[in-house]
């Protein structure tokens, strides 16, 4: 993600050499990955220092290659040129970039405690079936939940453990691979809009007073990342809370609604799921309790059928009976 954020990164690192470097447009295109282009239009925009003037060459140093390591790593966090340039502009009127680079840092490391880790091709094939899936393959690296490694082909690096090892259950409980990446989209959709919304609240509620000024003070930004350190868990510790909550309410009301409609037989043209009303359940539950209520309600009906079936034989027998006995 670019260079480490520093107030000695905008600076520029004190040079070994007893001259200053110099460089030409190509060579600081070279040595800083941009494109010639790309410092031209940095220059036009204000973001980046004018060069020296030599003759009728320009002329480059340490100052402008530290400031485009700057810039590109600002980017990369996702910052726009807009804000980037109210910072650089705060450091060249002389204000401290140290409490909003720390701001920076904060929000962009990690928010979770799991760390990376890395599997070769034949123990991902060995957890998912033992036969190598290509398409799987291209379908996990899109979603990230593997990373190639450069020059190995046989191993992945894995951002997420914990959610890799939660597919490879869900795939040995026999649930298709392209279901749980389907149920993965969605589920991102869902988790990333609880995450907006999340933000959008303590933004407004907590945050708001730190970002008055732009770009904040040092110790407004300060302050705001000692803030971030402090809100970080809850969003999860939130999530986690209410997860369980509605697993436990709708797992809950799932089984009844399956063992209300009895056991499901082979499905034929005309097999109909039957619910049965709560309180009618509710007293099966009383009567035999709960884990017998399919076997109750199965066998209720089955005697019911058999009863119907005997009364509608027997019908039959005195009809047929009492013909005979009108035709003698």
């Amino acid at each position: 993600m670019g260079v480490a954020l520093s107030e000695q990164s905008v600076q520029g690192a004190p040079s070994a050499q007893t001259s200053p470097v110099e460089y030409r447009i190509e060579d600081l295109a070279h040595h800083s990955g941009a494109t010639v282009r790309t410092i031209r239009a940095y220059q036009d925009r204000g973001l980046l220092p004018r060069p020296e003037r030599r003759g009728r060459s320009n002329v480059y140093g340490d100052t402008h290659l530290a400031r485009l390591r700057q810039i590109a790593d600002l980017l990369d966090r996702g910052y726009t040129l807009a804000s980037i340039k109210e910072l650089l502009e705060a450091w060249d009127a002389g204000r401290g970039l140290g409490g909003v680079l720390g701001l920076v840092a904060e929000v962009d490391g990690p928010w979770t405690d799991e760390e990376a880790d890395r599997i070769s091709r034949a123990d991902l094939d060995a957890a998912f079936g033992g036969k190598p899936d290509e398409d799987a393959i291209r379908e996990a690296i899109e979603l990230g939940v593997l990373e190639r490694i450069p020059d190995r082909e046989d191993e992945f690096l894995v951002p997420s453990p914990q959610e890799l090892s939660v597919a490879a259950e869900l795939y040995e409980a026999g649930v298709p691979l392209s279901a749980i990446s389907g149920h993965l989209r969605e589920l991102r959709v869902q988790v990333e809009h609880i995450a907006s919304r999340f933000l959008e609240f303590t933004t407004e509620h907590v945050f708001a007073r730190y970002l008055e000024h732009r770009p904040p003070t040092d110790a407004d930004a300060a302050e705001a990342a000692a803030m971030v350190r402090r809100l970080r868990p809850l969003a999860q510790q939130t999530v986690d809370a209410e997860l369980a909550r509605a697993m436990r309410l709708f797992a809950t009301r799932h089984l009844q609604h399956h063992l209300s409609a009895g056991p499901q037989p082979v499905p034929d043209d005309e097999a109909r799921p039957v619910s049965l009303p709560s309180g009618t359940i509710r007293a099966v539950q009383g009567l035999v309790g709960a884990e017998n209520v399919a076997a109750f309600v199965t066998a209720a009906a089955e005697r019911e059928v058999q009863t119907r079936t005997l009364d509608a034989l027997a019908s039959n027998h005195h009809e047929e009976s009492g013909v005979d006995q009108m035709g003698r």
